[in-house]
């Protein structure tokens, strides 16, 4: 049966033709964009100015072609152009974002993000609307658990205020890259959207946090932070995606200072593999954290994200002095918090 489509060959060139045809003219003829044609592109794209067909063309060919930091750090600057922007004023220490989703274990990375919060560091956390089935996402955990979600720039001022911790979904303050993540099922593959927004840092905390699928992406973490002016940023391969360490694996800790980069080696401290639990939920999350069970995994998880994010934050530059404030954070822990 012969498709049929509404499609009419266009008379003249399409404004957004000319950064296709950049990434798409062949080994020798292709190139990558500049920042400042980054920008442009990226913004076009989120302000709805190109085809759909343009939009699945340029963030496949860029997937092919592999982004670079330079383009990484333009698309990041059209996304703060176009999003709805902060109040001035509003402030985090860290930059947590939570894109991936929890699928093998759950999501201890809240814990940890609860301590930070606790030991008085502002810490904003911000995510993606679930793509996946058989994953748990951040804003159900949280809602879950009791901790604060927002829905406008507003509440998280309210929240970080009160709580020091607040999670705001990006489709409430930049809808149309929310839009373009939500388009992995249809082109079935991650795009530079995923690595981008890791980085997107919207209200420009001092310090981020990222984590990476694969250890090959810290280099271009920092490359794209460098170029961003990130005061400081670690960036190490987490559990799912999600911004937690796993504790039956060594865990290498890409730290940025400034200009400075620097590698940290965390121990595992599980000796035997982990079986993947049947449904990721926040049940034991409570439970671990009122002394109610007793769960070995769940504990180092926590602790090791914690002293991930203090190493994050700046509390210390070296791994012992955060391991053991992450403890004492944990034993000090409001225990009817949840």
């Amino acid at each position: 049966m012969p498709v049929t489509t509404d499609f009419q060959i266009p008379r003249e060139e399409h404004p957004f033709a000319q950064y296709i045809r950049i990434l798409g003219k062949g080994k020798t003829g292709s190139r990558s964009f500049s920042r400042a044609e980054a920008h442009t592109a990226f913004g076009m794209l989120l302000r709805g100015e190109a085809d759909a067909m343009q939009v699945g063309a340029f963030l496949m060919l860029l997937r092919v072609k592999e982004e670079t930091g330079e383009e990484l750090a333009g698309f990041v600057d059209a996304c703060r152009t176009e999003m709805t922007a902060p109040p001035a004023g509003l402030s985090a220490d860290l930059d947590w974002p939570s894109y991936a989703g929890k699928r093998a274990q759950h999501p201890w990375y809240l814990l940890a993000a609860t301590l930070i919060a606790q030991a008085g560091y502002r810490v904003f956390l911000h995510g993606g609307d679930g793509h996946t089935q058989g994953r748990l996402y951040t804003e159900q955990a949280m809602q879950s658990l009791g901790l604060p979600v927002a829905d406008s720039w507003k509440q998280v001022s309210s929240q970080l205020d009160r709580d020091s911790i607040s999670y705001l979904p990006i489709r409430r303050f930049c809808a149309p890259l929310s839009q373009l993540m939500l388009l992995r099922p249809l082109l079935g593959l991650r795009s530079p959207v995923n690595t981008l927004s890791r980085m997107f840092n919207p209200l420009q905390a001092s310090a981020s946090i990222h984590s990476i699928f694969h250890p090959a992406y810290a280099e271009l973490h920092h490359a794209a932070d460098k170029l961003l002016g990130q005061p400081r940023s670690l960036v190490f391969k987490g559990d799912s995606g999600e911004v937690e360490i796993k504790p039956q694996a060594k865990t290498r800790l890409m730290l940025l200072q400034g200009q400075q980069e620097s590698e940290l080696l965390l121990p595992r401290t599980v000796a035997d593999k982990v079986a993947a639990v049947d449904q990721p939920s926040v049940a034991p999350l409570q439970a671990l954290w009122r002394g109610a069970q007793h769960d070995p995994y769940g504990r180092d998880a926590t602790l090791a994200t914690t002293a991930a994010a203090l190493l994050a934050v700046g509390f210390a530059d070296s791994l012992a002095p955060c391991q053991a404030h992450a403890t004492e954070l944990w034993n000090n822990r409001d225990k009817e918090r949840f």
